[in-house]
């Protein structure tokens, strides 16, 4: 029999934050769009909370980063990863990414996105 992967995410998590390269990004700020997915190997199905990855967790450190303003979206997508993994250390695979929604540049832009993948090396 195969080996079962399980998936616990938060997806399409609406923020107003302050993130941007530029002085003005980080005085008007912009709303992004956060997906925060973890994989790993199930240690049992027993209703314990303690078993899994508790998604209200996610959605804390989703929104404790997008407070910390950050120039550039890499640096506030793998302090994500870092906080996940400090709670989850079993976690195998992160996949964190984020949507910057109307980007302040010339033409008509409906996103810019960044995204970081973490792989345990077991």
């Amino acid at each position: 029999m195969g080996q079962l992967k399980q998936t616990v995410a938060l997806k399409d998590v609406k923020c107003f934050a302050l993130h941007g390269y530029y002085p003005e990004e980080q005085l008007i700020g912009n709303h992004f769009i956060v997906d925060l997915v973890t994989e790993f190997s199930p240690k049992g199905f027993d209703d314990d909370l303690n078993q899994t990855v508790n998604y209200e967790d996610l959605n804390t450190i989703i929104l404790s980063e997008m407070k910390n303003t950050q120039k550039l979206l890499e640096t506030v997508l793998n302090n994500m990863i870092s906080k996940v993994l400090n709670l989850y250390p079993f976690v195998e695979t992160i996949n964190v990414s984020i949507k910057k929604l109307n980007p302040p540049m010339p033409g008509q832009i409906g996103h810019s996105f960044v995204k970081l993948t973490y792989t345990s090396a077991d």
